[in-house]
């Protein structure tokens, strides 16, 4: 069974085919969030610390860090995001022990975050463009770290599922030329909103199979691209990512913090016997219940998670 896995400072969480569910916590970025990329430019982190602790609490396995803002003072990405994407993995990892994964555009910001990363992030990520290739997969080989590969290459995002499927092959097949095995590439196929293109759920869970019957790479996608420009987003999203998972996707990068597609997977986790004797569905049923008395859902979610921990003994433990 093909197995990526990443690590913070003491805990391991492990992608597969035969794992519960990976749910990466989308947060924290800046893009669209003009509130928190003017706090950013102004050194204020009170919002990434928020995000931080509550993604957690709400059940996130993995947090997305993207330090992606432009400075009026200084629009050189290049020159402003390698340092912002060092200070904000450096704030996280001081927050929560979940593992990372460092997002950005700029080579120079992913090889900071890789610097002062504890464990074994997921770099975010790679393309088939040749430029790209060339940059990325030498970082991936010397850091020893997985990487997300996403379906697009020099002539663009294509509508055809093969073509996206062809452009991961090629990064699979490039990546190995670099020593990296298919295990440590988690391919992002490319969610199209449903809204503009009728078949693109139907697209992806098809390419997620052959992703992994032809490939046997783990998968992951922007969860939230499949309801864009719709109402009722989070109804679609609940309802795309059971059906993700049965045709074998892996993760997503996601908001947690939305209870009723965390409850969506909770409970297709259950489904596909990735939660032993339903524990998990049991505890986040009485988080539920919490809820509906009035209790915040982060605040239900952290409260079972530390009552769970003191069941424990309060000891981590590690997996691996």
């Amino acid at each position: 069974m093909t197995r990526t896995v990443l690590e913070s400072k003491t805990k391991t969480v492990t992608i597969g085919f035969d794992e519960p569910f990976c749910v990466i916590g989308e947060r924290i970025n800046p893009t669209g969030r003009k509130k928190l990329a003017a706090e950013l430019e102004a050194g204020d982190f009170s919002t990434v610390e928020k995000d931080a602790l509550e993604q957690v609490a709400c059940g996130a396995m993995v947090l997305d860090v993207n330090a992606g803002v432009v400075y009026n003072s200084n629009p050189n990405p290049n020159e402003t995001e390698p340092p912002l994407m060092r200070s904000m993995i450096e704030l996280v990892q001081g927050l929560v022990d979940v593992p990372l994964c460092i997002d950005s555009s700029v080579p120079g910001a992913l090889e900071a975050g890789l610097e002062a990363c504890e464990g074994r992030p997921l770099l975010n990520s790679v393309t088939g463009e040749e430029d790209r290739l060339e940059l990325v997969l030498p970082l991936v080989k010397k850091y020893n770290v997985p990487v997300v590969a996403i379906s697009n290459d020099d002539t663009g995002i294509s509508e055809d599922p093969d073509v996206r499927f062809a452009v991961a092959k090629k990064i699979v097949e490039r990546a190995a030329d670099f020593g990296i095995p298919a295990h440590d590439i988690v391919v992002d196929p490319l969610v199209m909103p449903v809204g503009a293109m009728a078949s693109a759920g139907q697209q992806v869970f098809t390419l997620v199979r052959r992703l992994r019957d032809e490939l046997g790479v783990n998968t992951t996608c922007g969860a939230s691209n499949i309801s864009f420009g719709l109402p009722n987003r989070h109804g679609i999203n609940a309802a795309f990512l059971p059906m993700a998972i049965g045709a074998g996707m892996t993760s997503a990068i996601m908001n947690p913090v939305r209870k009723v597609e965390m409850e969506a997977i909770r409970a297709a986790n259950f489904l596909m016997n990735h939660d032993p004797n339903g524990g998990e569905w049991i505890k986040f049923s009485r988080v539920l219940d919490a809820v509906e008395a009035g209790e915040s859902f982060a605040d239900a979610s952290q409260a079972a998670r530390e009552a769970a921990s003191a069941g424990r003994g309060g000891r981590r433990r590690r997996r691996g």
